[in-house]
């Protein structure tokens, strides 16, 4: 491909949606630009949120965005999930400034998704020198692209980036019509203890899935007190401003899933979910009140039920967990890109990378052999 300029953008919302999801495509939410200038309009991210919006953009001969880089400047490294910390530590022990650095990722969502959103498939090297270029000029120590989707990953590795796995647990749906099809699955010990945890979860309870224009602002209200509840409690404080939630409404309309649990006609609980083309995902969730197995009721069952009945073929439900195992969601490797201009910092970064794979490609296979499906049924 000739012609291409490479630029830096003034944050996403200062290129236009109809050519920013050019690029990104339809099938993504996390990656487009709804959702991504309601992150930037709401204040959770530019200022001192630590993510600095910096999409890079080239540009193809007709003066429109070929491909664009999701990009932050990050000043820390919380909300990534993908976790380098112990890599800041050593490279400032050894005299280096880890941060600032460049990130390619849809903020605060351990999601898989592409990294490099392209109108022209031709853009992606040169799309990734820029990526480089811009890490080196700006003197950031380095450039990560997180959560990336699979075949999106031997860009990276052909222009040299370190390549780190991970894994997450991931729902699949293998032609259920029905929740009890799904179940039909397990152990027959398995389908009774999910049943069993469903009925105690939903007692006395009325659980309503709402999306679109049926979600009003006496549900975000509620929702917000369970989304500060729970980032209270794992992040020390939210990440997410209050008004990113109805913008993000605005903009997604019928992708944005969110299910409540009412008591007398009280919201008690939610989860927020978004729709992708053959995907939910599941994000946020709270409560205000203590129920036993509502957490998995919500986030992960009433997930189920949502995507069997859209036709989706995979859920989501963020990042780690375990738990997550015995509710049917198996094992999954996910996958970011790293690269580290420093040479000596770069040889240790990889020989970690080395020693970390092997463990957790031996833990995922410990793990896939304790899902709960039935003897030749691995989910």
């Amino acid at each position: 491909m000739t012609s291409l300029t490479a630029r830096l953008a003034d944050g996403v919302a200062a290129i236009p949606a109809d050519q920013w999801d050019a690029c990104a495509g339809r099938d993504h939410p996390f990656m487009c630009h709804g959702f991504l200038t309601a992150l930037e309009e709401s204040g959770s991210v530019g200022g001192r949120s630590g993510w600095q919006p910096i999409p890079i953009v080239v540009d193809g001969a007709d003066g429109a965005p070929a491909g664009i880089a999701p990009a932050y400047a990050k000043s820390h490294s919380q909300g990534e999930y993908v976790f380098d910390h112990a890599w800041a530590d050593a490279w400032e022990r050894a005299g280096g400034a880890y941060y600032p650095k460049l990130q390619l990722a849809a903020p605060f969502s351990p999601v898989p998704g592409p990294r490099l959103l392209l109108r022209d498939p031709a853009a992606a090297p040169a799309l990734i020198a820029a990526v480089e270029a811009v890490t080196d000029q700006h003197n950031f120590s380095s450039a990560h692209a997180t959560f990336v989707e699979p075949d999106q990953l031997p860009l990276f590795e052909a222009a040299g980036w370190l390549v780190r796995e991970g894994t997450q647990f991931h729902w699949r749906n293998h032609g259920y019509a029905t929740f009890d099809d799904f179940l039909g699955a397990l152990a027959s010990r398995k389908r009774k203890a999910i049943r069993k945890e469903r009925a105690a979860a939903i007692e006395g309870l009325t659980i309503r899935h709402l999306t679109g224009a049926d979600i009003r602002p006496e549900h975000w209200n509620a929702f917000w007190v369970f989304y500060q509840d729970t980032g209270s409690r794992k992040w020390g404080q939210p990440y997410l401003k209050r008004s990113f939630f109805p913008l993000l409404a605005a903009a997604l309309g019928d992708k944005v899933l969110l299910i409540l649990a009412e008591r007398d006609g009280v919201p008690i609980a939610g989860a927020l979910n978004l729709i992708g083309a053959d995907t939910l995902y599941g994000r946020y969730w709270g409560c205000i009140k203590e129920v036993p197995f509502l957490h998995f009721e919500l986030c992960y069952y009433q997930a189920i039920d949502a995507a069997i009945a859209r036709g989706l073929t995979t859920v989501e439900a963020g990042a780690q967990g375990e738990h997550k195992l015995a509710r049917g969601y198996v094992p999954v490797p996910t996958w970011s890109a790293h690269y580290i201009p420093d040479l000596n910092f770069r040889r240790a970064i990889a020989d970690f990378l080395v020693r970390e794979r092997a463990g957790v490609e031996a833990n995922q296979a410990y793990l896939g052999e304790l899902t709960p499906f039935r003897r030749g049924n691995n989910g």
